[in-house]
């Protein structure tokens, strides 16, 4: 195995201790990338390995846009885009739009800066996913971000993967704010994933009270 495939592999495992020694044996393992294009850096943020993201951060990793998005790093993020526009709209090495990225992690004001400078809040992931920034926002429970996705035109209806939309995908993770503006903005409290299961279905079959509640009285 070599090295950098083994630092990938410690960081799905969160083994810190193994990062550290490998690191320490290369130091540019801190900006390696796997065969997907992702950093470990970014690797590190997906699978909520912080204490492994903030180590590799203090030992200089290079962050690319698609990092500095789904950090929040809006410093790195103008500085990269001040040099070519261009990547404000751009897609992420494993196929999502970067402001999909900043909107996931719930940081609203990478996402507003993006979209000022030509990101389309509206463009899915090319992975098969269909995410875009409000699914990501949606599904990230960061209702901020969504009343802002919301109210600059996103979809509240958007049809992704298996037939979800926005609503259902809030109903399946409990997000009852989020079902409640959804629903003010729109969304069909009636549309049905592919498998047939409505909002109110996913939230009772997942335990969500509070949710399926408001869902029947709406």
């Amino acid at each position: 195995m070599s090295s950098a495939a083994a630092l990938f592999d410690a960081i799905r495992q969160g083994d810190l201790a193994q990062v550290q020694s490998l690191v320490e044996g290369d130091p540019a393992l801190v900006s390696a990338k796997n065969e997907s294009g992702v950093s470990a850096v970014l690797s590190s943020v997906y699978l909520g390995r912080k204490d492994i993201r903030d180590f590799l951060l203090q030992r200089g990793a290079i962050l690319e846009l698609q990092d500095a998005a789904a950090l929040g790093r809006l410093d790195r993020a103008k500085d990269m885009v001040e040099k070519n526009r261009a990547l404000a709209n751009s897609f992420s090495s494993d196929g999502f739009p970067i402001v999909a990225l900043a909107a996931f992690m719930g940081h609203l004001q990478v996402a507003r800066y993006l979209k000022e400078n030509g990101a389309d809040i509206s463009a899915a992931a090319t992975n098969g996913s269909g995410y875009n920034a409000l699914t990501g926002a949606v599904t990230g429970g960061h209702l901020e971000t969504v009343k802002w996705l919301l109210d600059s035109g996103a979809n509240a209806n958007y049809r992704y993967g298996p037939g979800y939309t926005p609503l259902l995908a809030a109903a399946a993770n409990g997000h009852l704010e989020i079902v409640k503006l959804l629903l003010a903005h729109g969304a069909d409290k009636s549309a049905k994933a592919n498998d047939g299961k409505s909002a109110l279905a996913l939230a009772e079959e997942r335990k969500h009270e509070q949710v399926a509640a408001f869902l029947k009285s709406a």
